[in-house]
């Protein structure tokens, strides 16, 4: 079973480490970072680089896709970016096609989730629903062989739950324990029907001024 993550310049890791943890432990699977090309790659903070050794012209017919987030989804979930029109290629014939917080941007991008629902990260619902999805507030939303996974940590419940699909309860509940998660946050403080006020306040004016930064950076390379 050929299993494709694929990356991008800035994605964030947790979206994408998050379910290769999961899925590295799925029996007969090979689990590969992709990219639209070969090389170092690295995450939305620069710290985090990973070897890219297949490019997504090399990985025609994967049998999962899982699409992570990261803030510049926002700039690149358009026809004609090449994460987009690779999904678009490879979707036909997946087995199954995710995708981990704003991940699910791209593959709306790409036409796959117009008239489904779906999930993405809290602050990206109504970009979501631009492209045809209706959103919702669940961590992990199945619409056939499509599977989407709400804001980053969530790609940890996509992922087991995507096992639990292909190889049963049993094998999903012994990953779940080899990887010790079992949740149990300091703080209830995990969604923005939780978060008091101003925490969701402080949240939204940093997302908003590390957007606007992004924009302008993105803006200067074109």
């Amino acid at each position: 079973m050929d299993i494709a993550i694929a990356v991008y310049p800035e994605y964030t890791s947790l979206d994408a480490m998050g379910p290769y943890q999961v899925l590295q432990h799925l029996p007969d699977a090979t689990v590969s970072f992709v990219a639209a090309e070969r090389g170092l790659l690295g995450d939305d903070n620069g710290a985090l680089q990973i070897q890219i050794d297949r490019s997504f012209d090399e990985t025609p017919s994967p049998d999962i896709i899982v699409v992570p987030g990261g803030t510049i989804t926002r700039l690149i979930a358009h026809p004609g970016h090449p994460l987009v029109e690779w999904i678009r290629a490879v979707h036909p014939t997946t087995t199954w096609t995710t995708s981990v917080c704003t991940g699910s941007l791209v593959l709306g991008a790409a036409g796959l989730l117009d008239g489904l629902d779906a999930t993405t990260h809290w602050s990206a619902y109504e970009t979501l629903a631009g492209f045809g999805a209706t959103p919702t507030e669940q961590r992990v939303v199945r619409q056939g062989k499509i599977m989407t996974a709400a804001g980053v940590s969530s790609g940890i419940d996509m992922a087991l739950t995507l096992v639990g699909e292909i190889a049963g309860a049993d094998v999903a509940e012994a990953i779940q324990l080899a990887i010790e998660y079992d949740p149990q946050p300091p703080f209830d403080s995990g969604s923005p029907t939780k978060a008091r006020p101003e925490i969701l306040e402080l949240v939204q004016a940093i997302s908003a001024e590390g957007e606007a930064a992004l924009r302008a950076r993105y803006a200067e390379q074109a």
